[in-house]
């Protein structure tokens, strides 16, 4: 099939560095290794970060302007797309594209990675979950990465919506090293970018975390760099001097290739939609260290190749990293299973499989829609 992708939150390969882009490229492969052809949409980016109402009637003139421009080209020749496959649509970056375009060509909508959250259906972001829920509503498949988006999708669930679990994924050129073997001194690293909000928030309580093992022999690794990265060197400034190696940011080879040299990776991931740095961590043969918070949980085993504590109990963190520091066989375990977990489990050849038959379902739902034309949104 002709597949359009959009990616209402990120301009899709726009070079910049997160986990949401990295996962859409790799969707797109996955997508291609199928035989489909891929284009993406070449529109703006429509996140939105605070609610003014002409902020979105802005961004719904440009978007009905794309629309209208790009089924135009249509009409004139273009092959058209036989499936639209939007990745996220939620309520800062709802798909202003999507339910209209597969409307006037009645072709199948996939949605990967929504979400919907009930606060947000009355005040000032009212207008937006509106959308976004039009959007649920109209899809005739939904991926979902994380048994917290699920529930949130659940209402939407219909005879011609159907919900589909594809969870996160990993892709390598090369099938990554294992790390080099516990040091007599543990070795952690963690993996993130230094700016406002949950990533901040993960910092800070990281130090603290740090701050209630500084008993414990150990040296930590800090790869990434922001805005905030003097608010958060400040954060970890009472920890032993000697402790803490700030590497900045570095190429995403360099990256992998940086975690072989360590033996634990700890990441509070607060509010984490998932993060594929976990996967990749454990691909490499580390354990994990975390809380249990946002879709951490989806990217690992809990307690198989991860220790999870409840979210926002740093107590309980400070524990779990204690018990890993304290036990070189646990380590390496918990290291082994997890680089099994990443590289057997969660790679594109079983995307693949998932996307599959997902699709199938998409175009069956699809034809089924189109044979009850009076199904609507909620």
């Amino acid at each position: 099939m002709r597949i359009a992708f959009h990616t209402p939150l990120n301009v899709y390969d726009d070079g910049a560095i997160s986990g949401d882009r990295r996962m859409a490229r790799q969707l797109v492969a996955v997508l291609e290794g199928l035989g489909h052809v891929v284009e993406p949409v070449l529109a703006a980016r429509d996140f939105m970060p605070t609610a003014e109402s002409d902020r979105l009637t802005r961004h719904q003139h440009a978007a009905t302007a794309r629309a209208e421009a790009m089924l135009a080209h249509w009409r004139d020749g273009a092959p058209p797309p036989e499936l639209w496959f939007t990745y996220h649509n939620y309520y800062k970056a709802p798909d202003l594209l999507g339910p209209a375009i597969v409307a006037q060509l009645r072709i199948p909508y996939v949605v990967a990675e929504a979400s919907d959250a009930e606060r947000r259906a009355s005040g000032e972001w009212a207008a937006h979950t509106k959308i976004v829920r039009a959007g649920l509503s109209a899809a005739d498949l939904h991926l979902h990465f994380t048994d917290r988006d699920r529930q949130g999708l659940e209402p939407w669930r219909s005879a011609h919506t159907a919900l589909l679990e594809l969870p996160p994924f990993i892709a390598f050129g090369n099938e990554p090293v294992m790390h080099a073997g516990d040091a007599a001194v543990p070795r952690l690293v963690t993996v993130a970018m230094m700016r406002e909000g949950t990533k901040q928030n993960s910092y800070l309580s990281l130090a603290r975390v740090l701050g209630r093992v500084a008993d414990r022999p150990w040296t930590l690794t800090i790869i990434g760099d922001g805005r905030k990265r003097s608010e958060i060197e400040q954060a970890f400034g009472s920890l032993p001097a000697g402790r803490i190696q700030w590497r900045g940011a570095m190429p995403h080879d360099r990256v992998v290739a940086e975690m072989t040299a360590h033996d634990i990776f700890i990441w509070p991931g607060v509010r984490e939609a998932y993060g594929l740095v976990y996967l990749e961590a454990q691909a490499v043969g580390l354990p994990i260290v975390a809380f249990d918070s946002g879709g951490v949980s989806a990217t690992v085993r809990s307690g198989e190749t991860a220790l999870l504590a409840p979210e926002g109990d740093e107590a309980a963190l400070a524990a779990a990293l204690r018990r890993l520091l304290d036990d070189v066989a646990l380590r390496s375990t918990m290291g082994t299973a997890a680089r099994r977990f990443a590289l057997g489990e969660r790679n594109p050849a079983q995307a693949a499989t998932i996307l599959e038959r997902g699709l199938a379902v998409a175009v069956a739902n699809r034809a089924a829609r189109s044979r009850s034309p009076r199904v609507e949104a909620r």
